[in-house]
């Protein structure tokens, strides 16, 4: 416990967190102002260690296996929100060995973020391919899984989801009879949009076979085959020449060996007078790791890249970025709504799954809440072109169509 305690002296000022060991011995952390009142309990001898050793990991594994309880109605939400009050966007962890074991990591993250075609594919599926069920669970009722556009704080979920598409829409000048690619276009809800409400020609790209079934189903019950198509390749793998090229959270996939390719990719699909936009995951800070519990449980091989690493993979395609609009807080609110959605619905989970499994899910959706309302991550919007005067020349006509 003496290793973990000078690691929490230095990391613990706002709130306080109270830690009782498995013998019952209670230390406490913070001055108790400016942050949440946490208590945990640890219920073996070894997890302290463990988690001063590799906490990114550690705390994750500890509270899905029962190793951290929590007490005086704490949760494992606090906590995190806890540790990332602590922490400001681009800090470097604290203590000599994690600040080693974070340059490690560093350093291993072009092995890390290796997204080849095959292991692509494998490294999607793991995430996406669970079950069309659970995810049903928790998202909105067109199953976008990526950040919602909150013109309004307190909108549903639901509104903010079709605001997203209808924001896209509006940037991109979406007209009818356009042809338009949807990189990896998750269970169909952009492409359905696009051709339901503005007529569009639209192939969805996808290496999900549980997404794209539910995908295809979904086209088919609304008789829409004839405006929209879905293929089963990698992105890399798209052919043609479109009007307007879209992705909405596969960047996030890329890998960041991969970020040239992929706007290399965008470049040559997109035609001499076309555009895209570009819905991503970023980071206001350098160039940085994923977090061992991300890789190794939810998102392997995936990335959040920092927007020099997004304007350089933009220059290196040749590629006019037209617009960029940072989304700070609407992914924490969209976040904590798939939250409120999943702990509502919890003991399905568990029996969909297992104990286990919830606790590793609600770790997750807290976890990214967390650092979107407090680290360094916020969602970009950027729109691209081979030509500058490719769209308008002035934001007007974008929200003019919102």
């Amino acid at each position: 416990m003496w290793l973990l305690t000078l690691f929490l002296r230095k990391a613990i000022k706002k709130g306080r967190l109270t830690v009782i060991d498995h013998d019952g011995t209670r230390t406490e952390f913070g001055s108790g102002e400016d942050g949440p009142l946490v208590t945990l309990r640890f219920t073996d001898s070894k997890i302290a260690t463990d988690i001063a050793r590799n906490p990114d990991l550690a705390v994750g594994e500890g509270y899905m296996d029962g190793r951290i309880e929590f007490e005086d109605g704490s949760t494992i939400r606090d906590l995190l929100m806890l540790y990332a009050a602590n922490k400001k966007p681009g800090d470097k962890p604290h203590g000599f060995y994690n600040r080693m074991l974070y340059n490690f990591r560093l350093a291993m993250r072009p092995l890390h973020q290796a997204n080849p075609l095959g292991l692509a594919a494998k490294n999607t599926r793991h995430h996406y391919d669970i079950s069309g069920d659970f995810y049903r669970m928790w998202l909105d009722e067109e199953m976008n899984y990526t950040c919602a556009y909150f013109t309004d704080p307190a909108n549903s979920l639901e509104q903010a989801q079709r605001d997203k598409l209808d924001h896209v829409a509006a940037k991109l000048q979406l007209q009818p009879g356009m042809k338009v690619v949807d990189l990896g276009c998750g269970w169909g809800a952009a492409a359905i949009h696009f051709a339901k409400n503005y007529g569009c020609d639209v192939t969805g790209i996808n290496v999900s076979p549980e997404q794209l079934a539910f995908a295809r189903n979904r086209v088919k019950e609304l008789g829409l085959e004839n405006r929209v198509r879905f293929n089963e390749c990698d992105y890399r793998e798209a052919e043609g020449e479109y009007d307007r090229v879209v992705s909405i959270g596969l960047m996030e996939h890329v890998g960041s060996k991969h970020f040239h390719q992929f706007f290399g990719q965008c470049s040559k699909l997109m035609k001499p007078d076309g555009a895209g936009l570009v819905h991503a995951i970023g980071r206001m800070a350098p160039p940085g790791a994923t977090g061992p519990f991300i890789r190794k449980y939810i998102f392997p091989g995936g990335s959040a890249p920092s927007m020099s690493e997004v304007f350089r993979a933009t220059e290196f395609a040749k590629l006019w970025v037209l617009d960029c609009e940072i989304l700070r807080k609407h992914y924490a609110w969209t976040l904590r709504h798939w939250h409120d959605r999943f702990m509502a619905r919890r003991e399905e989970a568990v029996e969909m799954f297992d104990e286990r499994f919830a606790r590793m899910w609600e770790f997750y959706l807290v976890g990214a809440e967390s650092w979107f309302e407090h680290g360094p991550n916020m969602i970009y919007q950027c729109v691209i072109s081979h030509k500058r005067d490719a769209l308008p020349l002035t934001r007007a006509y974008m929200y003019d169509k919102d």
